[in-house]
């Protein structure tokens, strides 16, 4: 019998605004993909704008759920971690991976350490040292240019100033596909570049950057990032999927009028998750359309693919 997808997701629970596992879990599920949520927290809200939170960190029942699952033979097409409180909870996730990725599974770690040129507070030098050795272990990482510094030990300033170059730099000659988060083709553009080891190719996928600042898209890109790797699609057209999304959602949330704390109204455009749009795979130099985007609109991606994405990484 067909047991379907499904996708193990250790990642915090924000009880209020969108992001961690309010996002995750339906995006997956309407993408047809089971999520079994391991909640690393729960928070009242998240951190982003409602003052002083009240929160329960869940090492102990983190840990009590993988001996469970282990007893069950429980195995999982995908493991994708994200916020980790703490080298404890790191080291668990790095069980996880160990222990309940299928075979033929993907290991997803979205390495949640800090934004905008500097860590979060909670995170200290072995929290870094611990997603270093998950991600060390992951077949996809999701970092953006911040946590991408940590990763590598390196000054933001150090940095390539190129996404792609980054991402190449950051798959440690090959061994892991990457997609760096932040990343832009051009003035007002953002979106993700990404290097993918199966193929050797790499490139960018943009939009058109939106006035605002909103927390939990990073979640809801690595969620349909995940959910299509998961279903079978290449990284490339993964990760176009995924910067469409949440442009579109962006877009939406803005003509809403949303406030911005309570992050992007992602809820009713789900629907083009579903079944709706064909895959970006083999997009050139081009924007296509989507016909679940509101009022029809362009989805506005381009690629810029780099001089040598052919190539494969030695």
């Amino acid at each position: 019998m067909e047991q379907g997808k499904r996708v193990a997701a250790i990642h915090d629970l924000s009880c209020f605004g969108r992001c961690s596992l309010a996002v995750i879990a339906p995006v997956l599920s309407v993408m047809g993909v089971q999520c079994a949520p391991l909640p690393t927290a729960v928070l009242s809200a998240h951190t982003g704008g409602f003052g002083p939170v009240a929160r329960t960190e869940l090492a102990g029942q983190l840990a009590d759920t993988l001996a469970h699952w282990a007893r069950l033979g429980l195995a999982f097409d995908g493991v994708y971690t994200g916020y980790l409180s703490s080298p404890e909870q790191a080291a668990l996730a790095l069980k996880a991976v160990e222990g309940l990725k299928g075979p033929g599974g993907l290991a997803v770690a979205d390495p949640v350490l800090g934004d905008h040129g500097r860590l979060y507070a909670s995170v200290t030098p072995e929290l870094v040292a611990a997603m270093v050795e998950l991600c060390g272990r992951a077949d996809v990482i999701t970092p953006n240019r911040t946590e991408a510094a940590a990763l590598l030990g390196r000054k933001l300033e150090e940095l390539p100033r190129d996404g792609v170059a980054l991402a190449r730099l950051l798959s440690r000659g090959g061994a892991r596909s990457v997609v760096v988060t932040g990343a832009g083709d051009g003035p007002g553009r953002t979106g993700a570049a990404w290097f993918d080891r199966e193929s050797g190719r790499s490139g960018i996928c943009a939009v058109d950057r939106e006035p605002g600042e909103f927390p939990g898209t990073g979640d809801l890109f690595a969620a349909v990032l995940t959910g299509s790797l998961v279903r079978g699609e290449g990284l490339e057209g993964a990760a176009a999927r995924a910067a469409d999304f949440v442009g579109a959602c962006v877009r939406f949330t803005l003509q809403a009028g949303t406030p911005s704390r309570e992050g992007v109204r992602f809820e009713p455009l789900l629907g083009q998750l579903a079944a709706g749009c064909p895959p970006f795979e083999g997009m050139r130099q081009e924007s296509r359309t989507c016909p679940n985007l509101p009022s029809g609109r362009a989805s506005g991606i381009l690629y810029r693919k780099s001089s040598d994405t052919q190539e494969r990484m030695e």
